[in-house]
């Protein structure tokens, strides 16, 4: 069994924010094979209080008891905060046993390393979502990059901490949609508790996210790079040289250089070899979610 601490910047339900954290976290809680250490939150969709506060109203509309949340950094100017020293002390207990997935600014990681400079050491590996290797087009619009750039420094300090580390860029979760077949998924298995739940808290962002970028569809980003951690054999592996400097990843641009003597490895997968198993992956793991 896999331990996870989920790093996150959960918005979901949360007018014109997006749903894609909470969908993860739902992914994760419906593993079997997944023993979720705790959550700590980060700023990115949102501040730091309302992403807090957001999940902390998730965990009581789930009624999770048994899994630790704790608050994040509120910005890269001070990095230290509870969330911090529970992941120092996670890795400490468990070293080497520990996977990190991080959905947001990854303020918080950096912030466990400033406490204890054997960090990343201690972490089995850590698996990003975020990031861009050339301009995200959606329907003609150009979208920013808004999860490593919201604080470059702690990206930089991740990406070359010598941690094994995988990133799922935007650009491999534009496979991953959430459109009218989901949703209708989602409306003909009404006896399915967590569909519903997933129903009620997602649909204002499908409005919105579909208005605003004139398509039918949103893109399941987090849950991505959550499959990711448990299945990895559905992604196809690309092992790069990365050099971006902190000013590069002010844009989350992700600079390749295979031939570059300096820089570090990062696993950048280019593609979700099976879609539709991909889906059935999610469904199925929502489907166990139950109100405690």
């Amino acid at each position: 069994m896999k331990k996870i601490i989920f790093d996150c910047d959960n918005t979901m339900g949360l007018y014109g924010k997006d749903v894609d954290d909470g969908l993860a976290l739902l992914y994760l809680l419906g593993r079997d094979d997944v023993n979720l250490l705790g959550l700590t939150t980060t700023f990115g969709n949102s501040t730091i209080d309302e992403v807090y506060n957001n999940t902390l109203n998730m965990f009581n509309e789930l009624g999770i008891t048994h899994i630790p949340l704790k608050k994040g950094a509120p910005s890269p100017h001070s990095r230290h905060s509870e969330a911090a020293e529970f992941l120092v002390e996670a890795v400490n207990k468990y070293p080497g046993e520990i996977t990190l997935l991080a959905t947001g600014s990854l303020t918080n990681l950096l912030g466990a390393f400033q406490v204890d400079k054997q960090f990343f050491q201690k972490v089995k590996e850590i698996v990003l979502m975020g990031g861009i290797t050339k301009p995200l087009i959606i329907e003609g619009k150009r979208m920013d990059e808004l999860n490593f750039s919201s604080d470059p420094e702690a990206t930089y300090g991740v990406l070359s901490s010598s941690c094994k580390t995988t990133v799922l860029t935007g650009h491999i979760c534009l496979e991953a949609k959430f459109g009218e077949r989901e949703f209708k998924r989602l409306m003909e298995n009404d006896s399915i508790w967590a569909y519903r739940y997933i129903r009620e808290k997602s649909y204002n962002w499908f409005k919105y996210f579909t208005n605003s970028y004139d398509t039918k569809e949103f893109y399941n980003w987090d849950t991505v790079a959550a499959v990711y951690l448990t299945n990895p054999e559905l992604f196809e592996d690309n092992v790069v040289n990365v050099v971006s400097t902190v000013e590069d990843l002010k844009t989350g641009f992700l600079k390749i250089d295979n031939s570059a003597d300096t820089g570090y490895k990062v696993n950048i997968p280019t593609h979700i070899k099976d879609r539709d198993r991909f889906n059935e992956i999610v469904f199925e793991a929502w489907s166990k979610v139950r109100k405690d």
